[in-house]
């Protein structure tokens, strides 16, 4: 009989070659569920574009890093136009500040607590990370009333924009020249 270390006799046979099959199935795996487990952290990449000079040879001052155009209010199409292109930049970064809020929380956790609390880490980085999700709140709020300005906008000077509008223009249509064969 054939007995272990211990002084105990293994289950199964000793040189099966299944038996052996899955113990290296089983190890491969536990290597692989290792190795996923710190691939879990996304890797952080930051890219700056350094634009404060492209801005100034246009002649004009820089403004929220030329994510905006100018704040002119001359006509209708420059508020739609102002207000279309906000909404949609804090759409965007609202986005991009939710995902940051998850990553950071993700990375943040993964850092010990110095007290050795059970889930000490967690609570903490939620704790940051929950800002971070504010200002995400905040610009997608800032998306909406965006938009609600314009529709604001439209509702509140509705007489003057359609006493302009019918004196606009109608495209004429495209004249047949019958002289030119």
């Amino acid at each position: 009989m054939v007995q272990n270390s211990n002084g105990q006799r293994p289950r199964g046979p000793v040189n099966d070659p299944k038996t052996g099959k899955f113990a290296s199935a089983g190890a491969a795996a536990g290597g692989f569920v290792g190795a996923l487990g710190g691939s879990l952290v996304p890797p952080i990449n930051v890219t700056v574009n350094n634009t404060k000079n492209a801005a100034r040879a246009g002649g004009s001052r820089p403004h929220a890093e030329a994510l905006l155009p100018s704040p002119e209010f001359t006509s209708p199409a420059q508020v739609r136009n102002y207000c279309n292109t906000l909404r949609a930049a804090a759409v965007t970064l609202s986005i991009e500040v939710a995902m940051g809020a998850e990553i950071l929380k993700g990375v943040l956790s993964a850092v010990p607590d110095p007290e050795g609390r059970a889930f000490g880490s967690r609570i903490r980085a939620r704790k940051v990370a929950r800002k971070m999700q504010r200002s995400a709140d905040a610009l997608r709020d800032a998306a909406k009333n965006a938009a609600a300005t314009y529709s604001t906008f439209q509702q509140e000077f509705e007489e003057e924009i359609n006493r302009v509008r019918h004196r606009a223009r109608k495209p004429q249509q495209p004249v047949m020249n019958w002289a030119q064969q």
